[in-house]
């Protein structure tokens, strides 16, 4: 039900391989509506966030990284626009849709970071990550012009996230305290969706298979 808070939509997944490097020549052409929900979050994650791509979230979305679990949309915006604040540009090498049915978009992503820390050697200022990322879609948006998105989950290695210890407890104060902290008026527009509806969050005591996180493949596609 798409009344049912974000938590609810989690996906999980434990991969055979750690290597999410994607084959754009490989990937699965997407409907218009979808390839241009899919073109605003490879915007965003290229540092070009606008109140508009954040608004492809719905306002009890989870976003669930490996620093990162954000779980509305209040705290969703600040992470979105504090990227700029951190990197000078991030640039997407390319990507590759695996996925796409009523349930979710899912795609392999190849980005490059580049931080704001002046005083590193040239090497170290640029960060080069692939992931998986799975877009579960809103269930009462999902045929629309302007899809939204119910979990953002990016899963950087073979593992998926257990929502246990301090790693889990770091990436929620973070994403607590980002958006608390952020005066951008863009973040501010959405102040209302701190009371979105939340549940607890699911502890899963392991990333693997027992953990509700059944093993897949996604191997590189050759």
């Amino acid at each position: 039900m798409s009344s049912a808070p974000g938590e609810n939509f989690e996906p999980r997944q434990t991969s055979t391989t750690d290597d999410y490097t994607p084959n754009p020549s490989k990937s699965i052409k997407l409907e218009p509506n979808r390839q241009k929900l899919v073109d605003d979050i490879l915007a965003l994650y290229s540092c070009q966030p606008t109140v508009e791509r954040v608004k492809r979230y719905t306002p009890d979305c989870v976003y669930d990284d490996q620093f990162v679990y954000a779980n509305d949309r209040f705290k969703m915006a600040g992470q979105w626009f504090a990227l700029p604040k951190l990197f000078s540009k991030s640039i997407n090498n390319g990507y590759e849709i695996i996925k796409s049915d009523d349930e979710m978009i899912q795609f392999k992503n190849d980005q490059t970071w580049e931080f704001r820390i002046p005083p590193l050697p040239a090497k170290m200022k640029t960060a080069r990550v692939t992931g998986l990322v799975s877009l579960v879609l809103d269930p009462e948006t999902k045929d629309s012009e302007f899809m939204q998105i119910k979990y953002h989950k990016d899963q950087a290695n073979e593992k998926d996230y257990s929502h246990e210890g301090i790693g889990f407890h770091f990436k929620k104060w973070q994403a607590d305290q980002v958006a608390k902290h952020m005066d951008a008026p863009e973040v501010k527009e959405f102040e209302a969706d701190k009371s979105a509806a939340k549940e607890p969050v699911t502890q899963h005591g392991t990333g693997k298979e027992e953990g509700n996180a059944p093993k897949k493949d996604f191997s590189p596609s050759k």
